[in-house]
C-alpha cells in the first residue's frame, strides 16, 4: 500500500515537471514570435519620417531608453526614433500654440479696426449734422469738436488720457463760447470768462447731459480698450510659449511611450489613457503652472465681453454722441436768460462793446460768434443794426455840438 502511494506521488511530481517544462517552452515560443522584427520593419511618426529597424532582434541591454533583453533597434536607431518623436511633439505643440496666438491676435486686430471705423463714422456723422444745422458758423469753431474726437482716439490707441477731464474741458469751453454768443452785445475778457466757468457746476447750463455722457463714455471706452488690449497681451503670452524648449525628461518619456513598443516588436501597441495623460502632464508641467491664472484671465475677459454686449456697449455711446451734444446745446439755449442773469449777479455786469464784423460769402455783413447757434444769428444782426443806429445818432449830435 505504501509502495503504491509512493509510486503515485512519483508520477504526479513528474507530471507537474513536464507541465512546467511544456509551459516554459510555449512561453519561449510565444516570446520569440512576439519579438520578431518582421512586424516592425520601420518606425514612422505622424510626420511621415521613417526609421528603418533591424530585420531580426538583438540584445537590447545596451540601449539607453528602450532597454530590454531583445530589441529590434540598435543604439543608432534608438537615437533616431528618439529624435523623430521629440521633433514631432515639438512641431505639433508649436503649431497648436501658434494657431491659438494667431486667433487671439486676429481678433484683437479686427476689434481694433471695428472700433476705429465706428469712431470715424461717428465723427463724420457729427460733422455732417452740425454743418447742416449751423453752417459756416460751426465750421469756424469745428476745432472744438475735432479736438474731442482726437482725444478719444488717443485714449484708445495709447491710453494715458483722463476721459472725465477731457469731457469736463470740452463742456467748459463749449459753455464759455455759447455764453459769449448768447450775450454778444457785451465784451468779455479772459478774467471774466474764468468767472463764467466757475459758475458752470452750480448752474448746470447743459442739464445732466455732461455728467451722464461722461460716465457712459468712460466706462464704455475703458471696457473696450481693456478687451482689445487683453486679446493682444494673451496672444503675446501664447506666442512666447512657442519658443520654450522641450525638457529631456519629456523627450525620454515620449520615446518610452511611443517609440519603445516599436523597438520591442509591437508596432500597433497604443498606450492606455492614464499612461498617456501622465506623460503629457509631465511634458507641459511648466505651461500648467499658468493654468490657474489663465482661467482667471479668461473668466475676466468673458465678463468684459458680456458688459460690452450690454450696458457698456460702445456702439450705443459713440454713434449718438452728436445727438447728445446737440441736446446739451438746446438745454443751454432754453435756459440762457436764467444762466446769464445768474452769471451777471456773480461776476458783475460786463461792458457793452461792438464786435468785429466780417463780410460773408453772400456779401451780407455778419458777426463771427464763437460758437454755432443758428437761432441767434438774426437776433445778432438786429443788435448790430441797433448799434449802427446808435452810432449814427451819436455822430449827428457831435456835429451839432461842433457847429
Amino acid at each position: 500500500m505504501l509502495f503504491s502511494n509512493n509510486l503515485i506521488n512519483h508520477y504526479s511530481t513528474r507530471r507537474k515537471l513536464i507541465s512546467v517544462f511544456i509551459l516554459v517552452s510555449l512561453i519561449s515560443v510565444v516570446r520569440s514570435r512576439d519579438l520578431s522584427c518582421a512586424n516592425a520593419k520601420y518606425f514612422t511618426n505622424p510626420g511621415k519620417v521613417a526609421v528603418d529597424l533591424l530585420k531580426s532582434p538583438v540584445n537590447g541591454e545596451s540601449l539607453k531608453i528602450c532597454t530590454s533583453r531583445l530589441t529590434c533597434c540598435s543604439q543608432e536607431q534608438e537615437i533616431q526614433v528618439h529624435n523623430v518623436i521629440r521633433s514631432s511633439y515639438d512641431k505639433h505643440l508649436k503649431q497648436t500654440l501658434y494657431t491659438l496666438s494667431s486667433v487671439l491676435k486676429s481678433r484683437a486686430h479686427r476689434f481694433d479696426g471695428f472700433f476705429k471705423e465706428l469712431l470715424s463714422t461717428s465723427k463724420k456723422s457729427f460733422h455732417d449734422m452740425f454743418k447742416r444745422t449751423y453752417g459756416i458758423i460751426y465750421e469756424q469753431n469745428s476745432f472744438l469738436f475735432t479736438d474731442l474726437f482726437e482725444e478719444l482716439e488717443k485714449y484708445f490707441s495709447k491710453g494715458n488720457v483722463d476721459l472725465i477731464e477731457v469731457m469736463d474741458n470740452f463742456f467748459s469751453i463749449l459753455y464759455q463760447k455759447m455764453f459769449t454768443v448768447l450775450n454778444a452785445q457785451y465784451t468779455f475778457d479772459d478774467k471774466y470768462l474764468v468767472c463764467v466757468s466757475e459758475h458752470m457746476k452750480d448752474l448746470k447750463p447743459f442739464g445732466d447731459v455732461p455728467s451722464k455722457l461722461s460716465v457712459q463714455l468712460k466706462r464704455s471706452f475703458v471696457a473696450t480698450r481693456t478687451f482689445q488690449q487683453s486679446l493682444n497681451v494673451a496672444g503675446d503670452i501664447v506666442h512666447n510659449m512657442i519658443n520654450m524648449p522641450i525638457s529631456l525628461e519629456c523627450a525620454r518619456s515620449m520615446t518610452k511611450m511611443a517609440g519603445c513598443p516599436m523597438c520591442q516588436g509591437y508596432p500597433n501597441l497604443k498606450p492606455c489613457y492614464n499612461y498617456c495623460a501622465n506623460v503629457m502632464k509631465g511634458c507641459v508641467a511648466f505651461q500648467s503652472e499658468l493654468d490657474h491664472e489663465w482661467n482667471v484671465f479668461v473668466d475676466a475677459i468673458e465678463k468684459i465681453a458680456e458688459r460690452l454686449l450690454g450696458p457698456f456697449n460702445i456702439e450705443m455711446v459713440v454713434e449718438p454722441i452728436n445727438i447728445k451734444i446737440s441736446e446739451a446745446i438746446m438745454n443751454f439755449q432754453e435756459n440762457s436768460q436764467h444762466v446769464s442773469q445768474r452769471v451777471f449777479s456773480g461776476c458783475g455786469k460786463p461792458i457793452l462793446g461792438r464786435r468785429k464784423r466780417q463780410v460773408s460769402n453772400s456779401g451780407r455783413t455778419n458777426s463771427r460768434p464763437a460758437f454755432p447757434l443758428s437761432e441767434t444769428i438774426d437776433e445778432e444782426e438786429e443788435e448790430d443794426e441797433d448799434e449802427d443806429e446808435e452810432d449814427e445818432e451819436e455822430g449827428e449830435e457831435e456835429e451839432e455840438d461842433e457847429e
